[in-house]
């Protein structure tokens, strides 16, 4: 079922639903396959049927009695009746499917005793593991869709998406927001993980030149502790709109997007953390509410990991003069 998953995250990064198989004849993998209806504009390409495939050509006959399926998602009726049309001995599957599966989900076509052939069957097999492949994939399929669904605003620019994907050591799930008073229909990215109840939460802020891919080598650390880390990226600078105006930032300007994104977000027990003790945008935030914070946390940018990829990562989301009005901004800032 290992070697199934492998197969299903394989479908994943195609953009396929992540469903993938192996067959097994007398202990060996002689067949491997994972969605690809859509690539292969084949409704027929499920995993299942793939690896059936790829299997019988291994062995020259496409009778398979003497092998055994796994596949991490409970199969459909097409991929059912070619199972046992393969005359395969056992078929064991992950998850179940409550809405297309053939094993006993929605009917079970490996119980009806007047077909000519019965094979056996067993589910559930690291059906946590196997779930969690294709719970990901949608939301990040949900997202994708509601973050496409917000249109950028006619004074401000959105950097691709596209200038993301080659960084590493940067895996956490993206969250934006845009319906905070103070941003006016901009959207804000911030990261959000860790327990929303735990002990501490480390409220992470960028300078003037960076964004939340600063803390990358840090934020593990924090989470192996049991803490929650909040890294946001101020409008104009990561993964947040950029207006095109410098006009368009101000200092109690962005101070009021942070408050009202603390409170959206219900940080509380926070250690603040800044990358440089001059950092007036930050330490503004401790006089409003002083009870939220349980410490404060000012890191040398020096200390931070800076190397070809790091400076790599700081040019990401400025691709041009018309991203880069914050970084002129706020180098004009006063403290």
């Amino acid at each position: 079922m290992a070697l199934a998953l492998a197969q299903a995250r394989c479908a994943a990064d195609l953009g396929e639903v992540p469903v993938g198989a192996v067959v097994v004849h007398q202990g060996k993998v002689i067949g491997r396959g994972h969605n690809a209806p859509i690539s292969s504009h084949d409704p027929c390409a499920h995993a299942e049927i793939m690896a059936l495939c790829e299997a019988a050509t291994a062995l020259e006959n496409y009778r398979l009695d003497d092998c055994e399926l796994f596949v991490t998602l409970e199969p459909c009726a097409m991929c059912a009746g070619a199972m046992l049309h393969a005359r395969l001995k056992r078929v064991v599957f992950g998850a179940l499917e409550p809405k297309t599966g053939a094993a006993g989900s929605v009917v079970d076509l490996f119980a009806i005793t007047a077909l000519n052939h019965q094979t056996q069957i067993q589910g559930g097999v690291m059906a946590a593991e196997c779930a969690a492949v294709l719970q990901d994939f949608f939301r990040e399929k949900r997202q994708s869709t509601k973050r496409d669904s917000q249109p950028v605003r006619d004074d401000a620019l959105r950097t691709p998406e596209s200038r993301f994907f080659e960084l590493s050591d940067y895996p956490w799930q993206a969250n934006y927001v845009s319906d905070l008073p103070s941003l006016q229909g901009l959207r804000l990215h911030y990261l959000d993980e860790g327990p929303k109840d735990a002990p501490l939460t480390w409220l992470c802020l960028h300078n003037h030149t960076t964004w939340s891919y600063a803390y990358r080598t840090m934020i593990p650390v924090w989470l192996q502790a049991g803490h929650r880390v909040v890294a946001p990226d101020l409008i104009g600078f990561g993964k947040s709109d950029k207006p095109k105006k410098e006009s368009a930032h101000s200092l109690s300007w962005h101070h009021q997007v942070l408050l009202e994104l603390m409170d959206q977000l219900e940080l509380h027990h926070i250690v603040l953390v800044l990358q440089d003790k001059g950092d007036h945008l930050g330490l503004s935030l401790p006089k409003v509410l002083p009870q939220r914070y349980a410490g404060l946390w000012v890191v040398n940018p020096l200390s931070l990991k800076a190397d070809k990829e790091t400076h790599t990562a700081d040019e990401a989301p400025f691709p041009d003069r018309g991203h880069q009005a914050a970084l002129r901004a706020f180098a004009s800032f006063k403290p």
